[in-house]
């Protein structure tokens, strides 16, 4: 049986991450406090990110800017978009 966490994003118990996704202490946290689900979703949408914007992950500001829309995401707050997105039909 897997493991479960109550998750930041989604408030309730959901699937843990297995193995922390991040480096040190600010990985430790994600997985004790972000399910998988929250954060394959945020893989998705930091991909998009990264892609439209062409963001260069050795700049820091570019590593900042993605470390502030994690927040925000895991915050349900409003993130910014990939432009010209459409998601794929069902």
């Amino acid at each position: 049986m897997s493991q479960t966490v109550f998750c930041r994003k989604y408030q309730q118990e959901l699937e843990a991450l297995p193995q922390p996704p991040l480096p040190g202490k600010k990985g430790q946290e994600i997985q004790a406090n972000v399910s998988k689900q929250a954060w394959d979703e945020w893989q998705a949408l930091q991909t998009r990110l990264i892609n439209e914007k062409h963001l260069n992950l050795l700049d820091p500001e570019a590593r900042a800017y993605l470390m502030e829309q994690l927040e925000r995401f895991l915050d349900n707050l409003e993130t910014d978009q990939a432009e010209g997105y459409v998601p794929p039909s069902q």
